[in-house]
């Protein structure tokens, strides 16, 4: 699985995927970015810049990954997806479940 989450600090996010990595709740976590996002928040449309973290880890994890991220988010709705993994190189994804194991 591959949950997607945004942050408005590199350093946070950076810590962030450290933590999900040292419990094993992820295999990897990438900071991408700076990117920009445009949405509503309480009635009105704005944008700010932010940092995206990929999070690489297993099904059975995404619900602790979720509360993870939850738990150490500054925002009042984080976003939090997870995005089903289909294929890939079998290696690197047998990586992942040892790694999250």
């Amino acid at each position: 699985m591959l949950v997607i989450t945004t942050w408005d600090d590199v350093e946070a996010a950076t810590r962030l995927g450290e933590s999900l990595v040292e419990a094993r709740l992820a295999a990897c976590a990438q900071v991408v970015g700076p990117v920009r996002s445009v949405y509503r928040w309480e009635g009105a449309v704005t944008s700010s810049t932010e940092w995206q973290l990929h999070v690489k880890t297993t099904g059975e994890r995404v619900a602790e990954v979720t509360e993870h991220i939850v738990a150490q988010h500054g925002y009042d709705v984080p976003e939090v997806i997870a995005v089903p993994i289909t294929g890939g190189h079998r290696p690197y994804l047998d990586w992942v479940t040892a790694e999250t194991g």
